[in-house]
């Protein structure tokens, strides 16, 4: 498979009224076309902040400082504006985290597909409503041809979530970023999404960044994951890697705290697991290893020196200073 996206080093920092802060902090990731890339982590990581530089929808007060974005080859960020708008929607589309709110609440479903379909495909109004009832066709709606004339407060969660990825797909990207695409949703509608997600993906020969903290999630749809910390990935590797040979503390307390790895035990002293204290300030974050103060194997010079991301073997990257093959 080509290489469709890479990422090198990239840092997004952030000005605020009590100082600067880093919340993608030197990230470096691959991905193939037709991959599924697995983002995992606590909230406020910096998962969405990382798919938000990759579309350069940074908010106002935030600026990428260093690092490169190759898409097909190309840096994205050395392209203008023009350029990149172009490429939203087109070759590079986004399910955010939350459609109701991403959603417009004026807007008629069928018009908010339809916009990005004139926009980028340049077809009159009536061909980009039809074009948005065969797209929510796609996605499972029995009835597009009335879901285009609801708004989305009338809309169930799922269906809001469908008309989502139905405005993602319109224009058939190469890559899909999906935030937290089944967020607030009942468990036979999450399967449905990523059922979805996976069909399109397949038909389409498009890569997908799917973004969650629900290991359960990445288990089932993604090859590759990346575990990331207080803007850092700390682990890289192939699904199967990552939960048969979890390395780094963070990934394994990940792991140990999934319910249904505590229901599959026939122990049954064996309590749910959780990782103590919580995701480090980044204003105030600890002098080496990010995770330091949640780590129940750190010793005194894990809090000396922050750990590089290395290869320990082939595809499988971690940063942390208790394996043998990391030395500062």
């Amino acid at each position: 498979m080509s290489r469709l996206l890479e990422i090198k080093d990239l840092r997004t920092v952030f000005d605020t009224a009590k100082g600067r802060i880093s919340a993608v902090d030197g990230v470096t990731l691959s991905l193939n076309s037709g991959d599924t890339l697995g983002i995992v982590g606590e909230s406020g990581c910096g998962k969405t902040v990382l798919a938000l530089s990759i579309m350069n929808l940074i908010p106002a007060n935030g600026k990428i400082v260093n690092g490169e974005i190759l898409f097909s080859g190309q840096d994205l960020l050395k392209i203008s504006s023009d350029e990149m708008r172009k490429k939203r929607g087109s070759e590079i589309a986004m399910i955010f985290q939350e459609p109701m709110t991403s959603l417009n609440p004026v807007l008629r479903a069928g018009e908010q597909i339809a916009e990005a379909i004139r926009l980028h495909q340049k077809l009159p109004p009536k061909e980009a409503l039809a074009l948005s009832i065969e797209q929510l066709r796609e996605v499972g709606i029995d009835d597009p041809e009335k879901l285009v004339r609801e708004y989305p407060h009338q809309l169930s969660g799922g269906m809001r979530q469908r008309v989502m990825i139905a405005m993602a797909m319109s224009c058939h990207p190469q890559l899909l970023l999906a935030d937290e695409p089944t967020t607030a949703l009942d468990v036979t509608i999450q399967a449905q999404i990523l059922d979805l997600i996976s069909t399109l993906k397949e038909k389409n020969n498009m890569a997908v960044i799917l973004i969650t903290h629900d290991l359960g999630i990445i288990a089932q749809a993604a090859k590759n994951v990346a575990v990331m910390y207080a803007g850092k990935i700390v682990e890289n590797s192939t699904v199967e890697n990552i939960f048969d040979h979890p390395f780094h503390p963070y990934t394994r307390g990940l792991i140990e705290s999934m319910p249904a790895r505590c229901a599959a035990s026939s122990d049954r002293n064996n309590y749910l697991k959780t990782i103590p204290g919580n995701v480090p300030s980044l204003y105030n974050l600890p002098a080496g290893c990010r995770f330091f103060d949640r780590c129940s194997v750190a010793q005194k010079e894990c809090n000396q020196e922050e750990p590089v991301l290395k290869e320990i073997e082939e595809g499988h990257f971690i940063s942390c200073w208790k394996y043998p093959g990391i030395t500062n």
